[in-house]
């Protein structure tokens, strides 16, 4: 089953991918995707405006260069201030899922 990433989580979905590699919005996409093992699909219209909404905050860079099949693509890169905005995210992120595990499985 695939799902729709939930409000407010592709920023971090987005910054966590990039943390791990450099790689343009189809590796983005591909990469979130393969994660969580095809759970998570994010489409284009969501993306790019993410990844344009992460630069203008300085949290992303981005440059042009040549994907894999020789086209111009333009190739993402986390930020120190990217890196540290990702951990702050991360905690939030562990205790918002924690809270609401502990509310789901109570009786």
């Amino acid at each position: 089953m695939q799902t729709d990433v939930l409000q407010g989580t592709l920023d971090m979905l987005v910054l966590k991918a990039l943390s791990l590699e450099s790689t343009h919005g189809w590796g983005i996409a591909q990469h979130i995707q393969r994660l969580s093992r095809d759970v998570l699909q994010i489409n284009q219209g969501s993306l790019y405006p993410a990844l344009q909404r992460l630069e203008r905050k300085g949290l992303v860079s981005a440059e042009w260069g040549e994907s894999e099949n020789n086209r111009r693509a333009k190739f993402y890169s986390l930020t120190a201030a990217g890196r540290k905005h990702l951990g702050q995210e991360s905690q939030d992120w562990q205790r918002f899922s924690a809270a609401v595990q502990m509310v789901m499985s109570s009786a």
